[in-house]
């Protein structure tokens, strides 16, 4: 099994083209080409948390998405915020969200904590 480390954009390249053929027929587990695929997927974890890592999204920006994704309004937020002008001062970043906000808007919205805690 000829894999070494990904170090290089080059390595990058090479190791996504050699699973690709995986793709459409991933091999069987616990055989020397899943042992391959596992080993090579792993790799390209690693190098692409490294070099391509995901930042949690803005708060704000977290329940606008959830909000458009739900077709929600102000109004549906309200439970979860506190009245409309409150809605609206938070959305247009003039207030901060509280913990009792993040709680809610999780609970009630199912918007993930991670997302609304923020960078």
């Amino acid at each position: 099994m000829n894999i070494h480390p990904i170090r290089t954009q080059r390595d990058y390249q090479a190791a996504l083209k050699q699973l690709s053929a995986y793709f459409d027929n991933e091999p069987a587990p616990n055989t020397e080409e899943g042992d391959r695929f596992e080993i090579l997927t792993l790799l390209v974890e690693a190098y692409e948390a490294r070099h391509f890592p995901i930042e949690s999204p803005d708060p704000i920006e977290a329940i606008r998405f959830r909000m458009e994704q739900g077709g929600l309004t102000v109004k549906d937020l309200v439970p979860s915020i506190g009245q409309p002008n409150r809605v609206y001062e938070v959305l247009n970043r003039k207030r901060s969200l509280t913990l009792d906000m993040i709680r809610k808007l999780h609970r009630n919205l199912g918007i993930p904590a991670e997302s609304l805690i923020g960078r």
